[in-house]
C-alpha cells in the first residue's frame, strides 16, 4: 500500500480554543504537517511559532496548504472562504452562527470547492443527530418535543448551531413547529445538548454531555483527511464518518 504524504494543514482561529487543541492533536498526528496558523490582525503572538508553524495574518497565506480548517467568527469564516475560492483550497467549517444569507454563500461556493460545513463536528453529537431522527419518526404525535443546550459563557451564538440543527430535524420529520429552545451559557460548559420528547404517559430523553474539546477537534481533523480526497460539493460530518465506518 501506497504512504500518502502528510496533509499540509492551515487553522484559523489558531490560537483560540477550538484552533489550539486541531494544532496539539495534529502535531501529533503523522497524517498531518502543519505549515498554517492564522489568527486576526494584531495578535500578540503575530511571528511566534506554534506547534511547528509561526502565527501569520495574512490571508494570502491561505495558498500554502493543502485545506484550510476555521474555527472562527461568521465574518472572519467568510472572508477566509473567499480566499479558500481563489486559491481552490478544500474548507473545513466549524465555526457557527451563521445568518440564513450567510448559510447561502457557503453553499454557493461549494460548487467550486469541497466543504465540509457541520454545526457541531463531534462523532457523538452525529450520532445523536441520528437517534433524534428516529425517535421523532417513530413517536407518535403526542410526544412535543423540546430541547436544552449549555455552554460556556464565552460563546457568542444561542441557541448553538447544534439545537437548531437538532429542532430543524425533528421540524423535517414531524412538522412541530413550536420547538422550545432553552439556552444556558455558565462557566466552562464545553457543550451539553438534551432533547426531550414529552407525553401525558413518560418522557423520553436523548442526551450528550461533552467533556473536551478534543471531540470536536478530532472530528475536524477527521473532516480535514475526508476533504482532500473530495471534489467540489458541500459536505457533512455525516458523509466524513459513512466513509470512515466503510475503510
Amino acid at each position: 500500500m501506497v504512504e500518502r504524504p502528510p496533509i499540509k494543514l492551515g487553522v484559523s482561529g489558531a490560537l483560540g480554543k477550538m484552533g489550539s487543541r486541531i494544532l496539539a492533536l495534529a502535531s501529533q498526528d503523522r497524517d498531518f504537517r502543519i505549515i498554517l496558523a492564522l489568527e486576526k490582525l494584531r495578535h500578540p503572538l503575530i511571528g511566534e511559532m506554534v506547534a511547528g508553524a509561526e502565527v501569520v495574518s495574512s490571508l494570502e497565506r491561505i495558498k500554502e496548504p493543502d485545506c484550510l480548517v476555521d474555527f472562527s467568527l461568521p465574518e472572519a469564516t467568510l472572508e477566509h472562504l473567499s480566499y479558500c475560492l481563489k486559491f481552490k483550497k478544500p474548507f473545513v467549517i466549524g465555526t457557527t452562527g451563521f445568518s440564513e444569507e450567510q448559510k447561502k454563500e457557503i453553499v454557493s461556493v461549494a460548487k467550486k470547492i469541497p466543504i465540509v460545513f457541520s454545526p457541531n463536528m463531534s462523532i457523538g453529537v452525529n450520532l445523536l443527530f441520528n437517534l433524534v431522527r428516529e425517535a421523532a419518526s417513530s413517536l407518535p404525535q403526542d410526544y412535543k418535543a423540546n430541547i436544552i443546550e449549555a455552554h460556556h459563557t464565552h460563546k457568542k451564538d444561542a441557541p448553538s448551531g447544534t439545537a437548531k440543527f437538532l429542532a430543524d430535524i425533528i421540524r423535517q420529520v414531524r412538522g412541530q413547529e413550536d420547538i422550545d429552545i432553552k439556552s444556558i451559557r455558565e462557566g466552562e460548559i464545553v457543550g451539553d445538548h438534551d432533547i426531550v420528547f414529552d407525553s401525558p404517559w413518560d418522557t423520553i430523553k436523548l442526551s450528550h454531555r461533552a467533556k473536551t474539546r478534543d471531540i470536536f477537534a478530532k472530528g475536524a481533523l477527521e473532516a480535514a483527511k475526508f476533504v482532500v480526497r473530495k471534489k467540489s460539493g458541500l459536505y457533512s460530518m455525516a458523509d466524513v464518518l459513512k466513509e470512515m465506518t466503510n475503510e
